[in-house]
């Protein structure tokens, strides 16, 4: 459990130095040669491509941000406008929050700082950007909210003031400074945050920014949860904290999966009554349904839960937790009670019983699946002790 994490750890930060040379190799290249930046765009998508990384599934949306950034850059220093009113600290601020890939943003920030450097023949601009970049991807890798945004903005346009001073031989420009600090630094974390939630829908990702906001329990759903299904209310909040404990074990995204949990049930909000948690007593809804009657119902809150997830706008990230966080697995219970049952005359098909799918795609998904059963199966213990929750883990 501790050996794994440790390992990935190691790894991640061999492949950001590999990277690092790589990109570095090429550039030295492209300076030498005087070449533009097309050959280093092309061989980085290449070496992307050939490393399997996020390139691949994001290559459209990353285009999309590079043309946003080199038309602008295009613009000002085409028509003269100083560089530093260029806001390129929100190209690799953007990358980081949006792909959550430490790696692919630095090569991006790269590619990005060296490119305008090549279309305004300034080699010192290559280097002001890429430092300033690098610096803005450290600092949001893990922002969770818009003030960590904010606040880095003040910090880079500080760092680009300071840069301004040492590339101007130690010359102080007031305006030159002020125009780099409140211009490139502040508003490039303004122009951050207002383009988030779009570029979230368009690139159909969500950030940790948005997934705090829906760990609010006031959210509409949650405060349903709670007034009409309690019991299946705690049940997610467990499996929300089993959950993030896994995925922060295993290296993958545990607030996603924190989140996904708590709403992977809402589906149950239809009907709470037809479920274990939310009964009280020893009689149930079920005791006047056949099996299959009882397995539409359970099954369906899937079906619910994604039209209820829709009507509130939740990501398609999210819907995926309530769409895949049975699989394909069996309703086991009432398969039993069909094949006992003296009712059912026809040959009773496992399928039928089966959830359809599709299987978890995700790591995430995937270990909230494991911690539902786990809880549900705990819960289910006369004697939940350790040594018995134990045993029905493994």
């Amino acid at each position: 459990m501790i050996k794994q994490p440790l390992k990935n750890k190691i790894t991640f930060k061999k492949n950001e130095l590999v990277t690092l040379l790589v990109v570095a190799l090429i550039f030295l290249e492209s300076f030498i040669l005087e070449i533009n930046f097309i050959l280093p765009l092309f061989l980085l998508g290449v070496y992307f491509y050939l490393r399997n990384t996020k390139l691949k599934y994001n290559l459209l949306y990353i285009s999309c941000l590079f043309v946003l950034l080199f038309v602008f850059s295009y613009f000002v220093i085409r028509n003269g406008i100083p560089f530093y009113y260029i806001p390129f600290a929100a190209f690799p601020m953007l990358c980081t929050i949006l792909f959550a890939s430490l790696e692919l943003s630095l090569l991006l920030t790269l590619v990005a700082a060296f490119s305008i450097s090549f279309l305004s023949n300034n080699n010192y601009l290559g280097l002001l950007f890429f430092t300033s970049g690098v610096m803005s991807l450290v600092l949001v890798r893990n922002a969770r909210t818009r003030s960590v945004i904010i606040r880095t903005g003040f910090i880079i346009g500080a760092i680009q003031a300071l840069a301004l001073f040492f590339i101007n031989n130690f010359k102080i420009n007031f305006t030159d400074t002020y125009s780099m600090f409140a211009l490139n630094g502040l508003v490039s974390s303004i122009i951050v945050i207002g383009f988030l939630p779009i570029f979230e829908y368009i690139f159909n990702t969500i950030t940790n920014i948005s997934l705090l906001e829906l760990a609010d329990f006031n959210h509409p759903l949650l405060q349903r949860m709670v007034l009409e299904a309690p019991g299946t209310y705690h049940h997610s909040l467990v499996v929300g904290n089993l959950s993030e404990a896994a995925c922060q074990a295993v290296g993958a995204n545990a607030l996603l999966a924190r989140i996904g949990a708590y709403y992977h049930d809402i589906g149950k909000l239809q009907k709470p009554e037809y479920f274990s948690e939310n009964i009280n007593s020893k009689f149930g809804k079920h005791d006047n349904l056949t099996p299959t009657m009882s397995r539409l119902v359970i099954m369906n809150h899937v079906n619910e839960g994604v039209e209820l997830a829709r009507k509130h706008n939740l990501n398609s990230k999210l819907i995926d937790f309530i769409k895949q966080h049975h699989g394909t697995s069996l309703v086991y219970y009432f398969y039993r009670r069909a094949l006992e049952s003296l009712e059912e005359d026809n040959e009773v098909l496992e399928e039928g019983f089966r959830y359809p799918g599709p299987k978890p795609n995700s790591k995430e998904v995937a270990i909230v699946l494991l911690a539902d059963s786990v809880e549900a199966a705990s819960r289910a213990l006369k004697d939940p002790a350790p040594i018995n929750i134990r045993n029905v883990v493994h």
